[in-house]
């Protein structure tokens, strides 16, 4: 019932810059944390960018390059990736702690979405 749609990823070009979205659609009460994980190659996945009640986190290798922004009304966030590096190339993931109903809060994950970044 609840799905998490994304869209943005591609191709780029070091320094280059790209811009994921993702959607929450579906019929839930309320959305608690959202934000971007990756994975790459050879890699765990890692958080990317995520808001949650208390703040917004990011990974170190991305701070001042990536801003994560929201749009409540369309129940979406995006992450805006500039001065794109190689490193940066991996399956993006949006994730969510979804309350389909009050007091119970559950994880989601979108399909991905691949972002490569060449030299």
């Amino acid at each position: 019932q609840v799905r998490l749609v994304e869209s943005g990823g591609g191709l780029a070009q070091a320094g280059g810059s790209l811009r994921l979205s993702c959607e929450a659609a579906g019929s839930f009460f309320s959305i608690n944390n959202m934000g971007w994980y990756r994975l790459a190659a050879g890699k765990q996945r890692e958080l990317v960018a995520l808001f949650t009640q208390e703040r917004t986190d990011y990974a170190d290798s991305v701070k001042g390059r990536f801003t994560l922004s929201k749009d409540n009304a369309k129940n979406a966030v995006y992450l805006q990736m500039n001065n794109l590096k190689p490193e940066d190339t991996a399956l993006y993931s949006c994730n969510a702690n979804i309350s389909p109903v009050r007091h119970v809060g559950r994880e989601y994950w979108g399909k991905g979405t691949l972002v490569t970044v060449s030299s």
